[in-house]
């Protein structure tokens, strides 16, 4: 598939079929997002591969209420959890920012990884949902992240079980304009 078919193609994928993903498959998307560009080359992002159902319904605990996630974690064959190593992007060698953004080039970073994830994904026939509703600090508890490492966003990954329409979209003129 090539990039543009694979762009148009992909959709967010709230259900699964009961089915493992094969950890080189999974190893496979993590080796191509890799090449997601990030600050100065700083690559911090960081994927956890959650396949044990304890953890998987641990983590889906901590959808702060939202049962749509929690339904959708524990469904999933496995729950990606992107991290960041915090404090990284955004900041020159002396500590300082460099930029008005500050801190948040990590989080730009860590969603632009998180969407090449999900386009290789999709290219390996693979259904994702990126979720972000969840409390961040139980969810790096439950993963016993090192400190300095956040979490950045949820992935829930699997065959599909379902292929949805896509959503309608604004139209070009209306998200572009030329100066």
């Amino acid at each position: 598939m090539n990039a543009i078919d694979c762009i148009k193609a992909r959709r967010s994928i709230r259900k699964f079929e009961d089915r493992p993903v094969e950890p080189e498959l999974i190893r496979s998307l993590v080796e191509t997002a890799r090449y997601a560009p990030t600050w100065k080359n700083t690559q911090t992002v960081r994927y956890i591969a959650v396949t044990d159902p304890e953890l998987k319904a641990r983590i889906a605990g901590c959808t702060m209420g939202y049962e749509g996630n929690t339904r959708i974690i524990n469904g999933a064959s496995v729950l990606m959890v992107l991290t960041t190593q915090h404090g990284r992007a955004g900041f020159e060698k002396d500590g300082s920012f460099s930029t008005s953004k500050e801190d948040r080039w990590e989080v730009f970073d860590a969603g632009i990884c998180a969407q090449t994830f999900c386009l290789a994904a999709c290219d390996a026939g693979l259904g994702t949902v990126m979720m972000g509703i969840y409390d961040e600090e139980e969810v790096a508890k439950a993963l016993n992240l090192p400190e300095g490492q956040i979490v950045s966003c949820l992935i829930a990954l699997g065959y599909p079980a379902v292929s949805p329409d896509a959503p309608k979209r604004k139209d070009v003129d209306e998200l572009l304009s030329f100066r």
